[in-house]
């Protein structure tokens, strides 16, 4: 059995970490502290505010439809990280259970269309949803999800890769069909990947701006990242910029992401840990 590292070996380690934690949590401490500032003190780098105020909170509510852009982004993030997630995890059983005749290259070419940028099929995907007459609503922003991704697909197969196939072989003999198998059984064993698949496609619809400033044009269909742009636009900009409103507005939708984060945090190590080894 290995021994425990000498402290002076571990000293170094947890300074070097503790300076990379204090160098990566710096601007999110100034963001929060900026917006409890007034505008004259936003950017004096002070992380404590001489003046504290929250009158910036009570002005980005009165003149931002921030409630309907949070509640709007929530259904577009559970409708995305479900679909895909959902999606996905058929797929990547399909890969990983079932053996057939050109499985291996076929998987090759899921893989491949990682290597398209988003801006390449932009413009296509656009007039399919235009021809639709989907363009303006929150609708293209979630339902391309329902067609999986190759990302999430190759993390669930690997995943499943490291189920035996005994209790799925066992469960086909007591009658139980393709379908049973996989919801019943399957899905519940991989529950850590499901989560890190959901967690992270949350967090990419949450901050998604391209896609909805392609498809939303009305304000009360706007998501967070979309509500921002217009924040920055109307008081970002000017002689008489308002960046205390717009550093207001981050931290109250960075929020939601924060305590996502530490509520799954949990699921990351044991998720991605398991997903590297195939049987």
């Amino acid at each position: 059995m290995r021994s425990a590292s000498p402290r002076w070996v571990r000293v170094p380690v947890l300074v070097a970490l503790t300076a990379f934690t204090i160098v990566f949590t710096y601007p999110l401490v100034w963001l929060v502290s900026a917006s409890f500032k007034p505008r004259s003190e936003v950017f004096d780098n002070r992380l404590w505010p001489k003046s504290p105020t929250v009158e910036n909170y009570l002005t980005v509510w009165e003149t931002a439809p921030l409630a309907l852009w949070l509640v709007n982004t929530l259904v577009v993030t559970a409708l995305a990280a479900t679909a895909v997630t959902l999606s996905s995890a058929l797929v990547a059983w399909g890969f990983a259970h079932f053996r057939f005749r050109g499985r291996g290259p076929l998987f090759g070419v899921v893989l491949a269309t990682m290597m398209l940028p988003g801006a390449v099929t932009l413009v296509p995907t656009f007039l399919i949803w235009n021809s639709l007459g989907l363009v303006g609503t929150s609708i293209p922003l979630w339902a391309g999800n329902l067609f999986a991704s190759a990302f999430y697909v190759f993390l669930l197969r690997q995943f499943f890769r490291t189920l035996p196939r005994e209790p799925f072989e066992a469960a086909r003999m007591d009658g139980a069909n393709q379908w049973s198998v996989f919801w019943r059984i399957a899905l519940p064993l991989c529950r850590p990947a499901l989560v890190i698949t959901f967690l992270f496609e949350a967090q990419a619809a949450w901050t998604d701006l391209l896609r909805p400033l392609v498809y939303l044009q009305d304000s009360s269909t706007f998501t967070i990242p979309r509500g921002l742009k217009a924040i920055v636009d109307q008081f970002g900009t000017g002689g008489e910029s308002q960046w205390e409103v717009v550093v207001t507005a981050s931290v109250i939708t960075t929020v939601p992401m924060v305590l996502l984060f530490f509520a799954g945090q949990r699921y990351f190590v044991q998720g991605i840990a398991t997903t590297g080894s195939t049987r």
